[in-house]
């Protein structure tokens, strides 16, 4: 069974930092490529980041690049995003994501992917 569990979520002021982990169970990391997405309340799940299986190619939203940086360590078997210089609209449900193939534009759309975690919340406030 596929299981992604992300953490490192929480409250923090604008301009502020967080950094997300995603635990893949067994070799779903090393063997995937990884992305993240994030939702806000009422709008639909959106693209933030991608990386490739070797970490070597990474795709970035507009809205985050610059700020979020996504790496990967396939001996822990971890996926991160590390998100700097918040805003109020970077708060949403951060979820991490499992897919295969070669990236693609394609790998920017939520269907590209076959395994999810349950998300972790990132609040931006004052």
């Amino acid at each position: 069974q596929v299981l992604l569990v992300e953490s490192g979520g929480g409250s923090v002021q604008p301009g502020g930092s967080l950094r997300l982990s995603c635990a893949g169970s067994g070799r779903t990391v090393s063997d995937n490529v990884m992305g993240w997405f994030r939702q806000a309340p009422g709008k639909e799940r959106e693209f933030v980041a991608a990386i490739s299986k070797s970490g070597g190619v990474t795709l970035y939203a507009d809205s985050v690049k610059g700020r979020f940086t996504i790496s990967r360590d396939n001996t822990k078997t971890t996926l991160y995003l590390q998100l700097n210089s918040l805003k109020f609209e970077d708060t949403a449900t951060y979820y991490c994501s499992a897919g295969w193939g070669p990236i693609t534009t394609e790998t920017m759309t939520s269907e590209w992917y076959r395994h999810w975690g349950q998300g972790t919340q990132v609040t931006v406030s004052s």
